[in-house]
C-alpha cells in the first residue's frame, strides 16, 4: 500500500497522540497499552519493560515535567537527539548512516543498529513505534532466558558484556520502576 505523505502524517500523528496521551504511569497508574501488549507477547513484566523505555528514550513532554518515552529518538556516539516527527528522525538516521555511523540507538527502546539491524529492518521500520517495542521486548526476553533473573536481564539489555555499565543501568531502570509501581 502506498500512502500519500498527508495520509501517512495523519496516521503518524494519531499514533503519537496515543503514545503521549497514554496514562502518565506515575505512581500507581497502569502501563500504557502498547508497552503492556509487547511485554505480554514476549513474557516479560510490563512495568519493568516500561521502566526500560523511560530510561532509554524518556523525554519531558509538558510543563508538568511529565516524562514519557519518545519514539523519534536517536543516540549517536552517546549524544541523544529528539526529533519532532518520524520523518525528521528518519532523515537524520539516514544522514548518520550515510556518514558511516553504525552504532546508533533508535526509537522508543533505543535498539542499536549495529547489533540488531537484522531485527530492526530498514531505517523507516526501525522508527515504527510498535515494531521498535516488539524488537526491544524480544531482546529483553532473550536476556531473561539467558540470565534467569529480571534485573540481570535489564542490565543485559543495555550492556550484556559489561557488568559495571549493566549495574549502573539497572539502578536507573529500578528508579523508574519504583516510581511506576510505588515501591521503595
Amino acid at each position: 500500500m502506498n500512502l500519500s505523505p498527508l495520509v501517512f502524517s495523519g496516521i503518524a500523528a494519531t499514533l503519537l497522540a496515543g503514545i503521549l496521551s497514554a496514562p502518565a504511569c506515575l505512581a500507581g497508574e497502569s502501563v500504557p497499552s502498547g508497552y503492556a501488549s509487547a511485554a505480554r507477547a514476549h513474557g516479560i513484566p510490563a512495568d519493568i519493560f516500561y521502566a526500560v523505555a523511560l530510561t532509554e528514550s524518556g523525554k519531558v513532554v509538558d510543563r508538568y515535567r511529565t516524562r514519557r518515552p519518545w519514539p523519534w529518538t536517536l543516540n549517536v556516539g552517546g549524544k541523544g537527539y529528539f526529533y519532532a516527527s518520524r520523518e525528521d528522525a528518519h532523515r537524520a538516521l539516514r544522514r548518520f548512516l550515510a556518514q558511516g555511523k553504525r552504532s546508533i540507538d533508535i526509537g522508543l527502546m533505543q535498539v542499536n543498529w549495529r547489533w540488531h539491524r537484522d531485527k530492526l529492518g530498514d531505517p523507516w521500520q526501525a522508527l515504527d513505534p510498535d515494531h521498535n517495542l516488539q524488537v526491544g521486548a524480544r531482546i529483553l526476553a532473550s536476556c531473561y532466558r539467558e540470565r534467569r533473573d529480571r534485573w540481570d536481564a535489564v542490565g543485559c539489555y543495555h550492556a550484556p558484556n559489561n557488568r559495571k555499565f549493566a549495574r549502573r543501568y539497572r539502578r536507573n531502570v529500578a528508579a523508574h520502576w519504583r516510581r511506576i509501581t510505588r515501591r521503595g
